[in-house]
């Protein structure tokens, strides 16, 4: 038995493929792409630099300094997000500039409605194999996410994994790290009865809703690298692909200042279960889908989907991407400061007595719906 063992063992030896040298790079994964990577995105992490942290890249963790960025009593805050099958768009039709800047706004907006102010941002980029010009552009957005809401890339991860990603193909994940001063937090105990709602205009689909859209590109046979027929001078590509808006810089100084009682993000629920998130018990919210004009984009993917009004409130924004509840005598003054800031607002609605949830109902001319209609979510 010994001397098959080692008649074996000799045949093996002397087979060729026995003697063949390996290394990373055949397995599929390229050090040196991955240090040119580094090396290329390194001046857009310093860009986005703050206070607190210098943004420089290639240890094996970030520091911030929470004294230098001007807290005293800091609350840290953490979010993480995805930009979900919104990806796949950006990867079959080569629109990778933006979608780094959705991965940003799907946390940053998340932070702001705790009243935090986003301080360092990480993300994660995973691919099959890295394509150093696709992996530059998807950082570069993520860098330009971080200058508009005014936090720094201070790290991140790349991963090529073979085997994991078709050709081609990449995922991205992001964390952010927010604060707010002890006891400027807004938590929700600050709604009342009577409280009114205000509506920021969403900029497109944002980040949720994506699968509901690629269905319907697929099966409608939509012929995305042309004109839009709500919008002849936009491509219907990039009207679905236009990047999340992000909120922080125009809510951070009213949110310091007292004015608002509660924030909710709008993604994926929609309207009808993210404003309940940020109610307490014995309050409802109630929104009017007549109080604004349903964006174009929106009555497409509507009247292309024959989506009842009430999926419509749960699945998309529907042109509202933040949704604000500020006190009766505060609301006029306030939508007045925003549009001064830039948002385009909506009065949309406002919070009443009843069990913890939300309505949104419409006329008959409201969302291309047929009769009056109305949608409940409680809880």
């Amino acid at each position: 038995m010994e001397i098959q063992v080692t008649k074996h063992y000799a045949a093996a030896m002397s087979d060729d493929n026995s003697q063949k040298s390996y290394s990373y790079e055949q397995a599929g994964v390229s050090i040196a792409a991955g240090n040119a990577l580094v090396k290329a995105i390194a001046p857009m992490a310093r860009a986005t630099a703050r206070p607190g942290a210098d943004a420089d890249l290639g240890g094996f963790g970030g520091f911030f300094d929470p004294k230098a960025a001007g807290y005293k009593d800091p609350l840290l805050v953490a979010a993480n997000d995805g930009v979900g099958t919104k990806v796949k768009l950006a990867i079959d039709h080569d629109r990778h500039d933006h979608i780094g800047i959705d991965l940003v706004a799907m946390c940053v907006n998340d932070l702001i409605v705790q009243g935090a102010e986003p301080l360092f941002f990480l993300d994660y980029f995973a691919t099959g194999k890295l394509e150093n010009g696709v992996a530059e552009r998807v950082v570069a957005g993520i860098a330009e996410g971080c200058k508009i809401s005014g936090c720094a890339l201070i790290g991140g991860e790349t991963a090529e994994m073979p085997g994991m990603y078709a050709a081609g193909d990449y995922d991205l994940a992001g964390f952010c790290v927010g604060a707010v001063e002890r006891g400027e937090q807004l938590t929700g105990d600050k709604v009342q009865e009577g409280d009114v709602l205000l509506g920021l205009a969403s900029s497109g689909v944002h980040s949720n809703g994506y699968s509901l859209v690629r269905r319907l590109a697929e099966d409608k046979g939509w012929k995305l690298d042309r004109p839009a027929l709500f919008d002849q001078e936009t491509l219907l590509i990039d009207a679905l692909i236009a990047p999340t808006r992000i909120y922080v810089k125009s809510l951070l100084p009213f949110i310091r200042s007292g004015r608002i009682h509660a924030l909710a993000h709008i993604t994926g629920g929609g309207l009808l279960e993210n404003v309940p998130r940020v109610l307490p018990k014995g309050l409802h919210a109630r929104i009017d889908a007549d109080a604004w004009a349903q964006p174009r984009l929106m009555a497409f993917l509507q009247a292309q989907g024959n989506i009842e009004p009430a999926e419509m409130a749960r699945t998309f924004n529907c042109g509202i991407g933040m949704v604000l509840a500020v006190s009766a005598d505060e609301a006029a003054s306030l939508k007045g400061d925003l549009e001064a800031a830039g948002e385009t607002v909506h009065v949309i609605g406002a919070i009443e007595a009843g069990e913890k949830g939300c309505t949104v109902q419409g006329s008959a001319e409201a969302w291309s719906a047929r009769e009056p209609w109305q949608a409940v979510h409680l809880g």
